[in-house]
């Protein structure tokens, strides 16, 4: 029988891959924290999923994030560093498997999608609005289509959108909390000429304990040695101003 977690995992699971159909039809979907964040909005945590683990992050949200490789595994999504990515047998399988049952069976037998599934109404739309758009704008300087601003990705390319140095040090950089990478006080910045991240600050002397979290969210966290989802960097600090760098092709950090 299965646990009211286990329920709410397949049923974000489907919201995930339904998330990414309804803005990408086969484009890139987003950042994978914003599609995992609308898709516990539409299956919210239960008070257990809800219970905050070591770092601050909910129990459902972590179960959610490592329960996503199951739609890659399946060939219906892709993570991609530019975000998380729809497949057209990702959008063949919202239409075949349209319920949490079906879509819950499937994902677990590893079912593939019937080969004469349509893709969705939308999708084939979306082709053609597409090519009309890429009509019109054709010849169009590109600061028009961007509104004349660039990106922070694009002006770093290669580099994540923002990276936070998230701890138990967050309220001494003026954090409302500790361990929370979606405040503003705790963003690095991205020197360009060393092409690495920086926050310089003055801490207490004391024992603290440190990851990396890139794009305000704990989906993609880097701790100790680089290591994904690793062990908490530990700082034993004797007082004053300490420098943390991050560098994201190494995935780690060093501190001066």
């Amino acid at each position: 029988m299965k646990t009211k977690a286990q329920d709410g995992t397949t049923q974000r699971l489907k919201a995930v891959l339904d998330v990414l159909a309804d803005r990408a039809q086969g484009a890139a979907g987003g950042p994978g924290s914003a599609v995992l964040a609308e898709a516990i909005a539409r299956v919210p945590l239960n008070e257990r999923e809800s219970e905050l683990l070591s770092g601050g992050v909910p129990r459902g949200f972590k179960t959610l994030t490592t329960a996503s490789a199951k739609l890659v595994k399946a060939g219906w999504m892709v993570k991609g560093r530019s975000g998380w990515t729809i497949t057209e047998e990702g959008l063949r399988a919202t239409v075949a498997f349209p319920d949490e049952e079906s879509f819950a069976s499937a994902l677990a037998a590893g079912t593939p999608v019937p080969a004469d599934t349509p893709l969705p109404a939308a999708s084939a739309t979306a082709d053609g609005a597409d090519g009309a758009a890429k009509d019109a704008g054709e010849g169009a300087p590109a600061e028009a289509e961007s509104g004349g601003h660039t990106s922070a990705a694009e002006q770093h390319a290669g580099q994540p959108a923002a990276v936070a140095i998230a701890g138990n040090f967050g309220s001494h950089l003026g954090a409302a909390e500790d361990w929370a990478p979606h405040f503003d006080e705790v963003q690095m910045v991205f020197d360009q000429e060393e092409s690495v991240w920086k926050i310089t600050t003055d801490l207490p002397a004391g024992a603290y304990s440190y990851k990396v979290a890139i794009d305000r969210s704990w989906v993609e966290n880097y701790g100790a040695f680089g290591v994904r989802d690793g062990s908490d960097h530990e700082l034993h600090h004797p007082g004053g101003q300490v420098t943390f760098r991050y560098d994201h092709a190494t995935k780690d950090v060093s501190t001066t």
